[in-house]
């Protein structure tokens, strides 16, 4: 316990009571700030003949979107096709309530081969987990094919007036949730003249929409000889 003027610090170990009051406090910030208020649980459980747990996934669904914490299948079930039988019952159950994507995470010692095969692509990896294993974190679009989905690298030349060219960049990059399309990362070198977009659309549709978008069109136009110029690649996970 630690003293100070206005109030007093106390560390300790598990603390049901301050994860609940911080669970009510969050939610009620977080709903007040998007205007969605739907937040939910979302489960999946599989009984043996004799009632006993066999495996079972736990997540959420909030505002348009789902997510999974835990997916576990018992030892002696594993590779009997159940992890796949309740993710196909989450996704399911999440475009009911009117999801249009789902996200989870994985260590590498875990299933992340698992995720891939059922149409789940990688979005980044935090590494320093015990072992020299690494957390992968993975997306899946509910609405589109999951083998439609195209990833692109962008590198930016922002042009003789860098400022404008990082305000046209932030104006763009805005529009590309319309066509389904979501900034992954964006870098900028030192000197602040390049930058690098790391770019997943749901569909290659939605980069043909994007890139006809008249308002981008508008904007570049506005700029004229002054505008980025870009450099795409097509990649894929290795």
């Amino acid at each position: 316990m630690i003293e100070y003027p206005d109030g007093t610090l106390h560390v300790g170990g598990a603390d049901d009571e301050l994860a609940a009051r911080i669970d009510r406090e969050l939610t009620a910030f977080n709903n007040a700030a998007t205007g969605a208020d739907d937040e939910a649980d979302l489960s999946v459980r599989v009984l043996d003949a004799g009632g006993d747990l066999l495996a079972g996934l736990t997540g959420w669904t909030w505002g348009g979107r789902a997510g999974i914490n835990t997916v576990w299948v018992r030892a002696d079930q594993r590779r009997a096709g159940w992890g796949g039988r309740l993710l196909r019952a989450a996704e399911e159950e999440a475009r009911r309530r009117g999801c249009t994507e789902i996200s989870v995470a994985s260590f590498s010692f875990q299933a992340p081969d698992f995720y891939r095969r059922h149409g789940y692509t990688d979005t980044g990896i935090r590494d320093g987990i015990p072992g020299g294993h690494v957390d992968h974190h993975f997306w899946k679009s509910l609405v589109h094919d999951p083998a439609g989905v195209l990833r692109l690298v962008a590198l930016v030349d922002l042009g003789s007036d860098a400022e404008a060219g990082r305000r046209y960049e932030d104006t763009v990059l805005a529009l590309l949730d319309r066509h389904a399309g979501r900034l992954e990362r964006r870098l900028r070198t030192g000197d602040g003249r390049t930058e690098v977009h790391v770019i997943r659309f749901a569909a290659r549709a939605g980069l043909d929409a994007y890139l006809a978008d008249p308002e981008r069109a508008a904007l570049r136009a506005e700029l004229g000889d002054a505008a980025p110029t870009t450099q795409v690649l097509e990649v894929h996970d290795v």
